[in-house]
């Protein structure tokens, strides 16, 4: 008779059947042999037989049981090649629970699994919205510019250099909206070769603050080392996006610095194998709440003044791709009413 392993009812009931037909033979056995000898030790023989035989016959059919069992549970939370039969593994005490805490592993690492592609859903839907909304601006203002000038006002001195120019910076927008995007994902898919040199980090950040005086001065803000470097520091990287790094972070700390009399503070630290820069604001400070999700496209702790300051809202995003690019790190953090540090590190020389 063959048992069914996968219920353990028809195996118990198998099991019965099967000690009922052996112990049927041996007890007449008995009987047959030793009926007219009255002697006590074989009938014991036959009782310590008949334990063994139930022993090892409950050992094979609930090991063949749980193995089915184990084996299906495998089979699902791995998806692995199983074994042949005859290299199936005993079950030991400690299997069990050796199989329940890897199914409680596979089970959080599925919820992680889970979480974050919810939340990669929700950044997309978010992302698909932001740029709509960014690009839908200039696009409304260009529309309206041009069916003003088409209306008429092409032909009033007073209104159609303006209009135009007007119209000129909203696409000017849109471009740099576009070439940011572009940038991102050619940092993301790899596509962007690093041109790795070997640089003075302090004299870049002097030629950064120098392209950057006009627009400080007309904010009224003031920027500097936070102490006399007179000897170079090299650091390993490209120069070029490194520089498109400090321009983005000064830019950031102009723009959203003490609106009188802001300062910006630069500094260098060595830290053994790297170099850590921080730039740091005396400015409103930006929200603990919002501290995780600055370096996220589009994303901006304050929507309409952001605006008007300008930018694409793609800054930051790009300067934290460019930093992990080089296998290095950026960080921020910030006290609402103090101000704000962004640092981040580069491989020294």
């Amino acid at each position: 008779m063959r048992l069914n392993y996968s219920d353990p009812g028809k195996l118990a009931f198998g099991n019965a059947l099967i000690l009922m037909a052996i112990s049927l033979l041996l007890n007449i056995l008995v009987v047959v042999i030793f009926y007219t000898q009255l002697l006590l030790w074989p009938v014991i023989g036959v009782n310590i037989l008949i334990a063994l035989l139930v022993f090892f016959l409950f050992r094979y059919t609930i090991e063949k049981f749980i193995y089915e069992k184990i084996k299906i549970i495998y089979k699902t939370i791995r998806n692995l090649k199983l074994p042949k039969e005859g290299d199936r593994p005993s079950i030991k005490g400690a299997a069990l629970d050796k199989v329940n805490q890897e199914v409680i592993e596979w089970s959080e690492t599925k919820k992680q699994e889970i979480e974050e592609l919810k939340k990669m859903a929700r950044y997309r839907r978010e992302f698909l919205g932001n740029v709509s909304h960014e690009l839908k601006t200039p696009i409304f203002n260009i529309q309206g510019y041009v069916l003003t000038l088409l209306d008429g006002g092409l032909d009033d001195p007073s209104i159609n250099k303006e209009y135009l120019l007007r119209t000129e910076k909203s696409i000017n927008r849109m471009i740099a909206i576009v070439e940011d995007l572009e940038t991102i994902s050619q940092l993301e898919a790899s596509e962007l070769k690093l041109n790795t040199t070997k640089f003075d980090i302090v004299a870049l950040t002097r030629e950064v603050i120098e392209f950057l005086e006009i627009k400080s001065k007309k904010r009224d803000k003031v920027i500097g080392f936070d102490r006399n470097y007179d000897k170079p520091i090299l650091v390993l990287a490209d120069k070029e996006r490194i520089r498109q790094v400090l321009i983005n972070l000064i830019d950031n700390s102009i723009k959203y610095g003490n609106p009188e009399h802001g300062k910006t503070k630069i500094s260098f630290f060595d830290m053994d194998e790297n170099t850590l820069i921080e730039i740091t604001d005396n400015g409103n400070g930006i929200d603990a709440a919002d501290l995780p999700r600055v370096f996220e496209r589009f994303f901006r702790t304050d929507k309409g003044r952001s605006r008007e300051q300008g930018g694409t809202g793609l800054g930051l995003a790009i300067v934290k791709h460019i930093i992990e690019a080089h296998d290095q790190t950026i960080n921020v953090r910030s006290t609402v009413g103090v101000g704000t540090t962004f640092a981040f590190t580069l491989k020294k020389v």
